[in-house]
């Protein structure tokens, strides 16, 4: 956490930020506005060491997962994997890996985890992130897609798993196969997320959500959270194993780096929107 203003500065450049209130809620900020919030490896690596920093420290009694910006997180950094696209198995193998360990570790943490999500929640990296933690509080605006079919990929980040569990089967494959995209309403609907609130006060409602628990006995929110998550537990580890094996299969296709292409040549700038 930030302690004096040159501290501040080179903090702001960083792909994640990481605030431990006095309160007991520590903020977790992913930080690439500029990119939707996408998922490259400096950002996979440091959100993995803000989450062990929460593991941490006893200090922590609730994280809230939030995005900087117009978006919660826009999946893989699609330019990222272009620039990679000579060894793409090797690099999605890499950055796979990485989210994996942010699923298991967002799961692993014996306190709540909420996500505050605004605007796009996309591909294993946004999605993803959705599914694995124990609460999400979208703002009325908010979007979400799997969107890994339309670059010829697979869902990671467990999604495979989760998904199933939060909105049934069918859907699942619906959402997964047709690649469509969700409204905040349809997504509480169908059991995705845990609560839409006006985007003006999503960080308001979110805030509240993590003062109440933070106010119970975090022995009783801990054994809870285990015992709920090793329902599926086992099926989670499997489906991230899974998951890993087919995105290096399908990143080493030329379908795949078409398909990658043509995103990049139809999206605007984030600068420009």
């Amino acid at each position: 956490m930030p302690s004096t203003e040159a501290d501040q500065s080179d903090a702001a450049s960083d792909p994640v930020l990481l605030e431990i209130r006095a309160d007991g809620i520590a903020v977790v900020a992913l930080n690439r506005p500029e990119a939707a919030n996408s998922m490259d490896l400096p950002l996979l690596t440091a959100l993995h060491r803000a989450l062990l920093a929460c593991h941490r420290s006893d200090a922590v009694r609730v994280v809230v997962l939030r995005g900087e910006g117009r978006n919660f997180c826009a999946g893989g950094d699609v330019h990222d994997f272009l620039a990679n696209i000579d060894r793409l198995p090797e690099h999605v193998k890499e950055v796979s890996s990485w989210l994996q360990m942010v699923t298991t570790a967002i799961i692993a943490l014996e306190v709540p985890v909420i996500a505050a999500v605004n605007g796009y929640a996309t591909g294993g990296g946004g999605l993803g992130l959705v599914g694995s933690c124990d609460f999400v509080i979208a703002g009325e605006t908010a979007r979400f897609r799997s969107a890994a079919v339309g670059v010829g990929m697979a869902p990671d980040g467990g999604l495979t798993v989760t998904l199933t569990q939060l909105v049934g089967f069918r859907k699942a494959v619906e959402l997964v196969l047709a690649n469509g995209t969700l409204d905040a309403d349809e997504a509480l609907r169908i059991g995705l997320i845990t609560r839409v609130v006006p985007d003006d006060l999503l960080m308001e409602e979110t805030y509240a959500l993590a003062q109440v628990l933070s106010a119970a006995s975090p022995q009783a929110l801990a054994e809870c959270k285990r015992l709920l998550w090793d329902g599926i537990g086992s099926s989670v580890a499997q489906g991230l194993r899974n998951e890993g094996v087919a995105e290096v299969r399908l990143a080493g296709s030329s379908e795949c780096r078409a398909r990658l292409a043509a995103v990049v040549a139809r999206r605007p700038s984030a600068g420009s929107e």
